[in-house]
């Protein structure tokens, strides 16, 4: 009766929210689930670089394995996330220039990822700045995700936000070959394999992935081949060594962001300039790494594990400029951990470690002549970024395994240097330092529920491109680097309380899953971006306040039969900040003018965003599952600049997923199909901020169909 009573409420929430929302927008959106999705008593090691289970690590952490999403489209990383409460996504082309947000951090990039760090099998895919685009990952080659949401600065470089680690599927059971053929509209195609061979002495995994779509934009089209693998092997009883790899390259066009006017008459055309300049991007990179972790003592009570890896990185962006990177990294990490007991059968946790990646080449600036690049070499730079860390957890039992308190810290060392081949004089270093402490204590209420706290401060220092020296800045644009952008800074506070309540006995609502946080930052001189003439630049507003909830639950009505809710609510205001600002005349002129955008609303994030799904799975035979699902999702209005001008509409999507698996003996026959905003709704999917020539907005997919046809062989 508890648990119905506590689901009830849930309901009731649910009822809430839906009755505060515009009643002609309240339609769904995609939802991706399969199995109950969140576990509380699986180990993970994102959250507290230390095995724990996450019912056990003292803030908000969530882990999705592979079956959540298997029925569903897998091109996007808002195709697998969109579930999270407090995880914010806005698409422009695809997967490839994603927009991550978790609790407004990442919400001021027009490009990339900032502010979260993203991981691929525990090694950065971040680069040393910070600054992510995520090609290699390949969701028919993930096995697992976990996403820490919240301040995990004490832990791992330029992380305010959180961490997403995405795990390569190494531990399947038996030897297998898949073949995947995925297509959909606008002529999406994704083909490719996955296999994977297991003997007593290794384990190896390898997926290839050729992914092409036209794009639901005029001059949007993207192609990539990406191919990941993994062996694994245990030389000892206790020791584990992995040798992980990838390659991936391909191209995606750039449409442009619309005025209003131009977005207004059709959404889905391609910017004049953009056209013209053939604006793109080509990339091809590479990673190699191995890693040795090994369980040693008397009782197996210390752990070590030692990373290293190296990077290649060639990358052409054609903008007004055409630029050519070629960059080549080597990086780190190593981890200790011991297990004790003291003071009266208490148990304590160490763990130190720390973290290196350096990355250096050349960067060549030519002009543009139609999207070709010409013979004339505007500028050429050296470019080294590096960043170096170490840092310290101790998890210590206060109270009969109920209490626990957790300590953690790093300290960072993040550099720039950029050696002008043409112009020796501007040469320019900088380097940015700070210690982040994180305090947090876990209380298990019961085995399967814990409430949490912590408090703790984060550091997230510029990127190479939010460097970008500017005109107008106190050097007049003398230097390579902006001397006056100064590395963004908070304070960030939490309180929540999840679990997860199992009992198989019950017919009705055995399993539920819920999650429940309050957030409160407070960020000094937060980085937002800004343009001047055309061309994106950053500066630091002065302090912004960020508080919100995120409610996440999910339940088994009876069997097969589950809903899904995921809310977010955010109130994010620049409590001070008074800036020069640059804009365009009514003739097309500069002009500047101190404004004052104290109290405004934080652009590109949503008051409200809600989604909510129901779905039933159901084995007829051993042989035959068939499973479906509808789903919703609305999100509030984002405003468009700091100045708060324009705000775009909100919007609510429905969204819906059939699927059918099907074993014959050896053979598996895997059959999906979906289609995405079914009532064909108009919104704005991306916001450009603070564009001076009003440039803000990108449409948001429009109707979209999908079907996938997997063929798998298991031997």
């Amino acid at each position: 009766m508890k648990k119905l009573s506590f689901f009830i409420w849930i309901l009731h929430c649910v009822v809430f929210i839906s009755s505060i929302l515009p009643q002609d927008e309240q339609n769904s959106s995609n939802a991706k689930t399969d199995t109950l999705q969140y576990q509380t008593d699986e180990v993970v090691v994102t959250g507290t670089r230390t095995n724990k289970k996450i019912i056990d690590i003292p803030y908000s952490v969530i882990r999705l394995n592979n079956k959540t999403y298997k029925y569903d489209r897998k091109t996007s990383i808002s195709d697998i996330l969109n579930t999270v409460p407090g995880v914010f996504m806005q698409n422009r082309y695809g997967n490839h220039d994603v927009r991550i947000s978790i609790r407004g951090f990442g919400s001021r990039s027009n490009s990339g990822i900032r502010g979260v760090r993203i991981l691929l099998d525990g090694i950065p895919e971040s680069e040393p700045d910070g600054q992510t685009r995520i090609e290699a990952i390949d969701f028919n080659s993930i096995g697992s995700i976990e996403i820490v949401k919240g301040n995990s600065s004490s832990l791992y470089t330029n992380a305010p936000g959180g961490v997403v680690n995405f795990i390569n599927d190494i531990n399947f059971p038996n030897n297998f070959l898949v073949i995947f053929n995925d297509f959909g509209s606008y002529e999406l195609r994704r083909n490719g394999f996955k296999t994977g061979v297991r003997t007593n002495d290794y384990s190896f995994l390898a997926t290839y992935t050729y992914h092409n779509y036209k794009g639901y934009r005029e001059h949007s089209e993207d192609y990539w081949h990406i191919l990941n693998t993994v062996l694994e092997t245990n030389p000892g009883r206790n020791t584990n060594v992995q040798f992980l790899g990838y390659f991936t390259s391909g191209l995606i066009r750039l449409p442009g962001s619309l005025t209003k006017e131009e977005y207004d008459s059709n959404p889905f055309q391609a910017a004049q300039r953009e056209k013209d300049f053939d604006f793109k991007r080509v990339s091809k990179k590479g990673r190699v790494a191995l890693r040795l972790t090994s369980k040693f003592g008397e009782l197996l009570n210390n752990e070590i594990e030692l990373t290293t890896y190296g990077t290649i990185k060639y990358f052409e962006r054609t903008q007004r400029n055409f630029r050519i990177f070629n960059r080549y990294g080597l990086g780190s990490s190593v981890r200790f951990t011991n297990k004790s007991i003291f003071f009266e059968n208490r148990e304590n946790e160490f763990s130190i470690g720390g973290d290196l990646f350096y990355q250096t080449g050349p960067i060549e600036d030519y002009n543009n002549i139609n999207g070709r690049k010409g013979d004339l070499l505007n500028n050429l730079t050296d470019e080294t970024i590096g960043n170096s860390g170490l840092f310290i957890q101790n998890i210590f039992e206060l109270y009969r395994n109920k209490l626990y308190l957790l300590f953690s810290g790093r300290y960072d060392n993040v550099y720039f240097d950029q050696k002008d081949q043409l112009l020796a004089v501007r040469n320019d270093i900088r380097r940015f330092e700070a210690f982040t402490p994180k305090a947090a204590l876990n209380y298990k209420i019961t085995t399967s529920i814990s409430a949490y706290t912590s408090f703790g401060f984060s550091f997230d220092s510029p990127a190479g491109n939010e460097l970008d020296n500017y005109p107008l800045s106190s050097n007049n644009g003398s230097t390579l680097l902006n001397p006056d952008l100064k590395p963004q800074k908070s304070k960030n506070f939490e309180l929540g309380i999840k679990g997860n309540l199992v009992d198989f006995d019950e017919k009705y609502f055995g399993k539920t899953f819920f999650e429940v946080t309050f957030f409160n930052s407070i960020i000094e001189d937060e980085i937002v971006p800004f343009e001047v003439y055309g061309d994106v630049y950053y500066r630091n507003s002065a302090q912004t306040t960020r508080r919100g909830i995120e409610l996440g639950g999910k339940t088994e009505i009876l069997e097969g039969l589950r809903l899904i809710l995921s809310y977010t609510y955010s109130n994010f205001r620049y409590d001070k900040y008074e800036t020069v600002s640059i804009d365009l005349d009514q003739s097309g002129n500069i002009t500047t003018e101190t404004k004052n955008f104290s109290d405004n609303k934080v652009p590109s994030v949503p008051e409200h965003n809600l989604l909510s799904a129901l779905e039933y799975e159901h084995q007829f035979t051993y042989e035959l599952t068939v499973f479906m699902k509808g789903s919703f999702q609305y999100v509030s209005g984002l405003y468009v600049n700091d100045a708060n001008e324009d705000k775009t509409g909100s919007y609510g999507l429905l969204g819906s997923t059939i699927g059918l698996d099907y074993r014959l003996g050896e053979i598996n026959l895997l059959l999906s199909a979906g289609i995405n905003n079914i009532s064909d709704k108009k919104y704005v999917g991306f916001v450009n901020i603070n564009s001076t020539s009003g440039r803000f907005y990108e449409a948001g997919e429009p109707r979209t169909f999908f079907a996938s046809l997997h063929l798998g062989y298991t031997f």
